[in-house]
């Protein structure tokens, strides 16, 4: 699958939080680790588990730094 979004981070999902609506996933890429919440149904569509090779694509029009 080809996508416009050049953000694209391979990594190792390490963790998988199941809900009632909304998942918990935990990716590690080389960088440390990275979570996203996806809808459950999502997660059940793409039937993410601990272990699987996955591609973090991150597209956002706004990125907030703050020290």
């Amino acid at each position: 699958m080809k996508l416009s979004a050049r953000n694209q981070l391979r990594g190792r999902v390490t963790a998988v939080k199941s809900g009632a609506v909304m998942a918990e996933i935990e990716v590690q890429i080389e960088a440390g680790p990275v979570v996203a919440a996806i809808t459950d149904g999502s997660r059940e569509a793409l039937d993410l588990k601990e272990g699987d090779e996955v591609t973090v694509v991150i597209k956002s029009t706004e990125v907030v730094i703050a020290k």
